[in-house]
């Protein structure tokens, strides 16, 4: 299994761990899956009144799809597969309220996650950025996800620089991504703090406010969403040629934190 979930009775919080930290918690075909059931499983159990998600091992909250992958695409350009659209909340049809707690690198299909959940709460080592870019892949649905959760010049910029910026914690704070930002190892404990207090409410009020909040811009995500595909299927390069760049990327360094 590549998901931990515990479960705080007491509180009515859920701790749902990305467990694959040697992989930097990146998502392949059967994690994805996993996620997709847990988050149904929890529109049933009425113990679980809020939802943490983070990745263990502090390296990274996750790394987005697993290069490992195999995912084969229709040759039509009118629809692409992609695993990683189920992987949230909201498309699973659950809103209860999720926080986010990232440790380390969150990037790529990561924003999938970011994108669907309440607010993000982060530590000071914690970095984001969107590398589709640099190795010749459209930006789309992570692009839609961040641009309704950050200033638009602020979503471009990462979305556009690809591997060569990284976003701290403080500069994702100051616009709007993150809500708090923590010391270092500090984000889960401030995560499920706050889970705790949102559900000691009563229930129906909170998800009706959930439901409201996204209510406010389902319809643009919708149709930006409708384009995605198009996008992607257009303007992504050859598979093989993906992994090329991807191969030859450097050893670590090469961006510039802001």
């Amino acid at each position: 299994m590549a998901l931990r979930t515990e479960t705080d009775k007491a509180t009515g919080v859920a701790l749902l761990t990305l467990d694959r930290p040697d992989r930097l918690n990146a998502i392949d075909l059967a994690t994805a899956a996993e996620l997709s059931s847990a988050w149904r499983t929890f529109r049933f159990d009425d113990e679980v009144r809020a939802v943490v998600v983070t990745g263990a091992g502090g390296r990274a909250f996750c790394t987005g799809i697993d290069r490992g992958v195999d995912v084969p695409q229709p040759s039509s350009p009118y629809t692409i597969d992609d695993p990683l659209l189920t992987i949230g909340p909201k498309a699973n049809d659950l809103w209860k309220p999720v926080i986010a707690a990232v440790e380390g690198m969150a990037c790529g299909g990561a924003f999938y996650l970011l994108g669907e959940a309440e607010f993000v709460i982060a530590s000071q080592e914690a970095t984001f950025f969107d590398p589709h870019t640099t190795y010749g892949m459209v930006s789309a649905y992570e692009a839609i996800a961040m641009a309704q959760r950050m200033p638009f010049g602020e979503a471009a910029r990462m979305s556009l620089m690809g591997t060569a910026e990284r976003v701290t914690a403080r500069r994702a704070y100051e616009t709007g991504l993150v809500s708090e930002v923590t010391p270092p190892g500090g984000a889960v404990e401030a995560a499920l703090r706050a889970a705790a207090v949102i559900a000691s409410y009563p229930t129906a009020g909170v998800q009706g406010t959930v439901r409201a909040l996204w209510s406010a811009k389902e319809a643009a995500r919708a149709q930006a969403f409708a384009h995605a595909p198009h996008l992607i299927a257009l303007g992504n390069l050859a598979p093989e040629r993906q992994e090329e760049l991807f191969r030859g990327r450097g050893g670590g360094g090469g961006f510039r934190l802001r």
